[in-house]
């Protein structure tokens, strides 16, 4: 899941995961486990609102976008660390930071068997950011261009070593622009008000990937099938089914062979399964706990000494034991498989005296403060609910009353995205594997706004963030994010908690089954 306008967490998620407690979605007419033209049948649960790539931005469909639309560069297997040739075959950058130039390969088609062009790439990028949907951020402050039909030019404001990063991204997924116009497609400014594709593209795909969609329906299945025209190496499968199923249910399917992969199984519902394979490793996801920095909000939440009790008051190991196996703690805001991640040994440690201490300093008497938090979620398998219980009790060993308030999705959004919570329990997941993502946490930025932390609060720390913004080189980026964390980890209102295991279950047949940070499963990659 991910939290940015409070990342996707929405009306329409909370709708499906609602759906998806309530049962699976249809059955398909036929599964096979074997490679090589079988139906391959995935089942999670739903966070789906469209499968139109320029207004798409929930796990699932990032996973459906990834296996029909092929963008400029993308990811392999795991492997969120390198950005590798898709439709551009090479890039340069310029020693700048500020321009990227993309030779797009040869022979690269469309479902139709028309080529893939600049002017493909041009249309697509630029309907995503005038749509101003959820994906639109991903271009902010960059503009493209084509000089020529095999030539894509991608010029940012300011140096942003990050483009790489962003650019596979499904929602960045390339569209069949001749096709999407005559169907209501346009990239033109205004397309928020004027573009009437959506309806069309969740009948029917206009990419160049492996498979092609067959039907879409955000409550029970999509289905896709096999693009004969595909341009690379075949799909190993003639129909793929991803299914709408609660996460028991995906463990009882997957056991029986009814389907051959489960990805929303916790660490709890994925033991016992030696006769499948179990892919265990911690999620990109980070939870995090914030105290509201904002003296209006709360006196005793915005003081520096009672943040400090915070820190050294959660007991980070205990939270651990709750997440299960393949779950680390978070030793900075930045996860672990990212650039710029701290190491291990960076991580705050529990140490109840020096919380008991600084709440004595902090010269608060007795604080009782509220936890607020969304009860009817979960994130890879693990409740909001549970977490904030544990850090009731942690806290309440220092000397701190927490009081809990869960509230559903739809109504902790509002307090906040608005900033009045005076105690917050929330998870961000990434837009991007970039470090650069998570300069939204410094003071004056969107989650800083959301913990009260205004612009001006801290200059270092800020002026750190703008340096880290516009370095280029990977080792000087490094260090500064470390350093930035480094910083919070010291002071301040936001104290990142864990990252849970991300698990995919899958049938032991499945060759080369790998869970990706932003797509979850890389349906192309299977064999």
């Amino acid at each position: 899941m991910k939290i940015r306008s409070a990342g996707l967490l929405t009306a329409a998620i909370a709708l499906s995961s609602l759906l998806a407690a309530c049962g699976g979605g249809s059955t398909p007419t036929s599964t096979s486990s074997q490679a090589g033209g079988g139906t391959l049948v995935i089942d999670t649960a739903f966070q789906l609102k469209t499968a139109d790539p320029g207004r798409m931005f929930e796990p699932t469909g990032l996973m459906v976008d990834e296996s029909i639309y092929d963008t400029l560069l993308t990811f392999k297997g795991s492997d969120v660390t390198k950005p590798v040739p898709a439709l551009a075959e090479s890039y340069t950058a310029a020693p700048d930071g500020k321009t990227f130039t993309f030779k797009l390969r040869t022979g690269a088609t469309f479902s139709d068997g028309s080529p893939v062009t600049a002017a493909d790439v041009v249309f697509s990028l630029n309907r995503v950011k005038n749509l101003k949907g959820n994906p639109s951020f991903l271009m902010d402050g960059l503009t493209v261009a084509a000089p020529d039909p095999g030539t894509v030019v991608i010029t940012s404001e300011k140096a942003n070593a990050a483009v790489p990063f962003i650019l596979p991204n499904p929602a960045l997924g390339i569209l069949n622009s001749a096709v999407a116009k005559q169907h209501g497609a346009t990239d033109a400014e205004g397309a928020d008000k004027s573009d009437t594709a959506e309806s069309f593209l969740n009948s029917q795909s206009l990419g160049s990937g492996p498979y092609t969609l067959s039907s879409f329906s955000t409550t029970t299945q999509v289905v896709l099938t096999a693009n004969e025209k595909y341009w690379g190496t075949k799909p190993a499968y003639s129909k793929v089914v991803v299914r709408n199923v609660q996460a028991n249910v995906q463990r009882l399917n997957v056991l029986k062979g009814e389907s051959q992969i489960a990805v929303d199984l916790s660490p709890d519902q994925a033991k016992g399964l030696d006769q499948l394979q179990v892919v265990n490793g911690a999620s990109p996801n980070v939870f995090f706990l914030f105290t509201n920095n904002n003296p209006d909000i709360s006196k005793t939440s915005s003081n520096a000494k009672f943040q400090e009790a915070v820190r050294y008051g959660i007991d980070y190991k205990g939270l651990l034991d709750l997440a299960g196996q393949g779950a680390v703690q978070a030793p900075g805001i930045v996860p672990s498989i990212f650039l710029g991640a701290l190491a291990d040994t960076d991580a705050v440690v529990r140490d109840v005296a020096r919380a008991k201490a600084a709440l004595a300093a902090s010269g608060v008497q007795n604080p009782t403060v509220k936890l607020s938090y969304p009860s009817d979620i979960q994130v890879n398998g693990l409740n909001f609910g549970d977490l904030a219980a544990r850090v009731q009790a942690n806290l309440k060993e220092v000397g701190i009353t927490v009081n809990l308030a869960p509230a559903s999705v739809q109504t902790a959004l509002d307090t906040y995205r608005g900033g009045k919570e005076e105690l917050g329990l929330w998870e961000w997941g990434p837009d991007y594997p970039d470090p650069s993502d998570y300069l939204n946490f410094l003071p004056g930025q969107l989650v800083g706004l959301r913990a009260g932390w205004a612009k001006g609060t801290d200059a270092a720390l800020e002026k750190l963030g703008e340096q880290a913004a516009s370095t280029i080189d990977d080792q000087q980026r490094a260090a500064l994010y470390k350093q930035i964390q480094q910083s919070m980890n010291e002071s301040g209102p936001i104290m990142p908690l864990i990252q849970p295991a991300q698990i995919l279950v899958g049938a032991k047949s499945l060759k080369n089954l790998q869970s990706n940070a932003l797509w979850q499963v890389n349906v192309r990659e299977l064999g």
